[in-house]
Order: C-alpha cells, then sequence, then structure tokens
C-alpha cells in the first residue's frame, strides 16, 4: 500500500468516525440530557465513558465477536431486543430525569464513567458503527488493523461527542423552570425511542 493510498484510507476513517460519533444517537441524546441536567463537569465521567467503551467494544468486536454472529446468528438477535428493552428504560429514566427542585436527590445521579462503558453493549448504533467500521477498514480483523480503527476513533470521538454535552450545558439557563425542563427531558426520551426505529424495521 503506498503512502497516498494510506493517507486516504486514513481520511475516510476519519471522515465515517466524525460523521457516525457526532450524529445523533442514543449516547448523544443521553448526552445532551446529561449536560442539560447536570452540567458538563457532573457529566464528564458519562462522557469518557463513552469514548473509551465504545473504542474497548470495537476493538473487541474485530478481534473475536464478530466470529460469534458469524457461526450463531440468533446471538445477534438477543442482542438485538436486549438492546431495545434496556433502551426503553433509560427513556423513561430520561423522561423523569432530575427537576430543579430535585436535583440534590440522592435518587438522581448522571451516568458513571463505568454504565457508560457498559452501555456501549447494549447501544444499537454503537453496534453498527463497530461492524461497519471493522468490515470497511479491517476487513481481514488483524489486530494491528483492528487498534488502527480503534485508536482512530478514539481521536475523533471524544471531541464530536463533546458537543452534544455543551449544547445541553448551553440550554441550562433556558432550561432553568421545572415546566421546561420536564417538556425538554420528555422530548429527548421521545427521541431516544425514536432512535430505535432503523432497529426495529430491519
Amino acid at each position: 500500500m503506498n503512502t497516498t493510498v494510506s493517507i486516504e484510507i486514513i481520511m475516510a476513517l476519519m471522515l465515517f468516525a466524525f460523521a457516525s460519533s457526532i450524529s445523533p444517537g442514543p449516547n448523544n441524546l443521553m448526552l445532551m440530557s446529561s449536560g442539560a441536567n447536570f452540567g458538563f463537569r457532573k457529566t464528564l465521567p458519562h462522557l469518557i465513558g463513552v469514548g473509551l467503551g465504545f473504542v474497548l467494544m470495537l476493538v473487541l468486536v474485530g478481534i473475536g465477536i464478530m466470529q460469534v454472529f458469524d457461526l450463531y446468528p440468533a446471538s445477534y438477535l438477543i442482542l438485538k431486543w436486549c438492546s431495545v428493552i434496556y433502551l426503553v428504560y433509560l427513556s423513561y429514566k430520561v423522561a423523569t430525569a432530575a427537576q430543579p427542585e430535585n436535583n440534590n436527590s440522592n435518587n438522581v445521579k448522571p451516568f458513571s464513567f463505568i454504565q457508560a462503558v457498559l452501555f456501549q453493549w447494549v447501544n444499537p448504533k454503537g453496534w453498527t458503527m463497530a461492524l461497519t467500521a471493522i468490515g470497511i477498514y479491517a476487513p481481514q480483523r488483524d489486530i494491528n488493523s483492528v487498534m488502527f480503527v480503534g485508536i482512530v476513533f478514539g481521536l475523533v470521538m471524544l471531541p464530536s461527542i463533546s458537543v452534544w454535552v455543551v449544547l445541553g450545558q448551553k440550554l441550562q439557563k433556558i432550561l432553568s423552570s421545572v415546566k421546561r425542563l420536564r417538556i425538554f427531558n420528555g422530548v429527548m426520551a421521545t427521541l431516544l425511542l425514536a432512535s430505535l426505529y432503523p432497529v426495529l424495521v430491519n
């Protein structure tokens, strides 16, 4: 492979990573909601967990998990419906997220780092991104190619998804009243449910 082709592949992968990372999906909708409800600082563990958790999942998918799907197609169907059920539950949690008068409640907290890492395994968009990235940019599934794809995604994804947290934080002034924040959380929960449409129709 010559240098020019290598640069073209790197640029194409970076563009794919950027477009797929910054586009709406369960991760970004939840980050935006967390930014609006809890602010950037408290959402930081969630943000880092998404970025590192997705890279970890992508690498593991590339070096072995895709083979499980190849051997046992039913396993992907099981994963799909577990993801749907969990996202419906998360939509409910978003809709009933913290309100101004109970922001200090111990019962309502932003996602932790570990929760965000684990969520990647039931995120339908994340699976689509990982399978597509490996299929196009590391089709041989050798460790060097898979790690390369993972590193590029890690570098591109974190700043891309940070935009959603900042956007949510900027909305805090607008959402200062209980009524507005409830409406916002309801809209975000509805959009999170709507993100399941591509999964359900396929």
